[in-house]
């Protein structure tokens, strides 16, 4: 029996084959899934993740898109897209399902008086991709608000639904658990919040959505291409023999990659149909319908070479790639 047969009967008929990837990314780039399946709920997640390992299949868990570049051959196995969504909330604590969209679980804790999420106001993609990528802006981090989080785990013999709490989920900056054990994938998560007034809410939220319209491009992207950088004594160093103004752009211990590009010269700088952007350097942003994923791969490598060798400092993506070999 064809694999796509197998996959209907142990999955569903809404499996899909060959289905285009680029449409369901921010980014706009990439080949097809060879196996594609949407999961409304969590048990669909479940069943699908155990039927893939079954055929032993690769899987990709697909959020909102955001973050990531597919490759333009696309993703060999079974690519499960989450459109579980449930949202609830008991008095300062909100439960997010890990299809729900960020922009959900901000407006919910508004409408609720619930303090600590404005950062993420504008933020595209979903609640499990935050916590996967542990996203954070303003100097604040989704880990600062999560108790626990819901995730599927898979083991030779069973794929179950456990429960992680907040420690066991080993979150750093942009870092956590999930992104280097392919044998977790997040379901949900559980954020504990404070009251707050419901008018001050929604004026933080407002201007973290103004700070983002000024300073991000509008053509098509992943969002930040690398990691911002912690000032160490050796980088402050750096950056005061790069341009001794850039020690005005040290927040809360970190500078932005963005920076250290944009004294490279390289705003810009132009591969095939992806450029890093002019408006802010650590956004390589789709220009024109001739770009490719490949240009995007090889830009973000000349980026990491030109500023390695001119300044001796190493960035470290932040786009997770999917479907390179």
């Amino acid at each position: 029996m064809e694999i796509i047969k197998k996959l209907q009967k142990k999955i569903g008929a809404g499996v899909q084959e060959n289905a285009p990837l680029a449409p369901y990314t921010t980014y706009k780039l990439g080949g097809p899934a060879r196996y594609f399946f949407i999961a409304k709920n969590n048990e669909e997640i479940k069943t699908a993740a155990a039927a893939a390992k079954d055929l032993d299949l690769p899987i990709f868990i697909l959020g909102g898109g955001s973050n990531i570049l597919v490759s333009d051959n696309g993703f060999s196995g079974l690519v499960i897209k989450m459109a579980n969504r449930e949202l609830s909330v008991e008095k300062n604590k909100i439960k997010a399902e890990a299809g729900a969209l960020i922009g959900q679980v901000v407006s919910l804790a508004w409408k609720n008086s619930l303090t600590g999420l404005e950062w993420a106001a504008g933020i595209p993609g979903t609640a499990g991709g935050a916590v996967r990528g542990n996203a954070g802006a303003f100097g604040k981090s989704i880990s600062d608000n999560i108790v626990s989080v819901q995730a599927l785990q898979s083991s030779k013999n069973k794929t179950e639904i456990i429960v992680m709490a907040k420690e066991e989920c080993q979150f750093t900056y942009r870092e956590s658990i999930f992104k280097h054990d392919d044998n977790l994938v997040v379901l949900g998560v559980e954020l504990e919040l404070q009251a707050g007034e419901q008018a001050a809410i929604k004026q933080q939220m407002l201007d973290c959505v103004q700070r983002r319209s000024c300073g991000h491009p509008k053509y098509p992207s992943a969002g930040c291409s690398f990691k911002n950088i912690f000032v160490t004594d050796e980088i402050k160093g750096k950056i005061r023999k790069i341009n001794p103004a850039g020690e005005e752009k040290i927040k809360g211990g970190k500078i932005g990659a963005g920076w250290f590009i944009d004294q490279a010269g390289l705003k810009g700088y132009k591969i095939g149909g992806v450029q890093v952007s002019d408006e802010h350097a650590n956004f390589i942003v789709k220009v024109d319908e001739t770009a490719r994923a490949e240009h995007a791969l090889m830009l973000i490598s000349y980026v990491k070479q030109q500023v390695r060798d001119k300044f001796g400092v190493q960035l470290q993506e932040e786009v997770q790639y999917v479907g390179f070999d």
